[in-house]
C-alpha cells in the first residue's frame, strides 16, 4: 500500500448514536436497527452531517460462528438515547485511513484492506495507537443506499497511531 493511498487524519471528538447487533451476521442487524432509528429523522438523507462508522464489538473468537457489530452515527450534541440508541461521546484521534472498496466477498475483502493497512503502519514512522478501530460506511458514487445496485460498497479504514 503505497503512501498515497494512506491519508492522515485527526478525527476529531464526534457525539454519537449507537446501535448494535450481535449473531452469526451482526452487520445486518446492526444496519436494521440503525436504519430504523435514523430514516424516520431524515438522517439517512444528509449524510455529510451524519456519518456512519462502525467496528466489531466484540471481536470474533475462535471456534464461534457470533460475534458483535456496532454503528456510531454522528448526531447533534441535544440528540437523546431513545429505544435502543444509545449515545456516546468519542474523543477522537490520529488515525492512518485507507479507502477499501467491497466488490466481490466482504469476508475476504475487508480483512485483506486491514493487513495492508497494518502492513504500511509497521513500515511507516507512525506506532500503533490505542483508540478505536473504525470503519466509515461511505455512500457508493452511483444508486442511493450504502450499496450501490452492483453490489459494490466503500468503507474508509480508520487505523488508530500514534505519531
Amino acid at each position: 500500500m503505497s503512501e498515497s493511498r494512506v491519508r492522515i487524519v485527526m478525527l476529531e471528538p464526534i457525539h454519537v448514536a449507537s446501535l448494535h447487533g450481535f449473531g452469526k451476521e451482526p452487520e445486518n442487524q446492526a444496519w436494521e436497527k440503525l436504519t430504523a432509528w435514523a430514516k424516520p429523522k431524515g438522517y439517512l438523507d444528509d449524510l455529510q452531517n451524519h456519518r456512519i462508522f462502525g467496528f466489531n464489538n466484540p471481536n470474533p473468537s475462535p471456534g464461534s460462528p457470533n460475534y458483535g457489530y456496532e454503528f456510531w452515527m454522528v448526531v447533534g450534541k441535544d440528540e437523546k438515547p431513545e429505544g435502543e440508541a444509545e449515545i456516546k461521546e468519542f474523543a477522537g484521534g490520529l488515525y492512518a485511513v485507507s479507502r477499501c472498496e467491497v466488490k466481490g466477498d466482504p469476508g475476504k475483502d475487508i480483512p485483506e484492506a486491514w493487513q495492508k493497512l497494518v502492513h504500511w503502519r509497521e513500515h511507516s514512522k507512525y506506532r500503533q495507537g490505542s483508540h478505536q478501530w473504525l470503519e466509515e460506511h461511505v455512500r457508493p458514487e452511483e444508486g442511493g443506499g450504502m450499496v450501490s445496485p452492483a453490489g459494490l460498497f466503500v468503507l474508509d479504514l480508520y487505523l488508530p497511531i500514534l505519531g
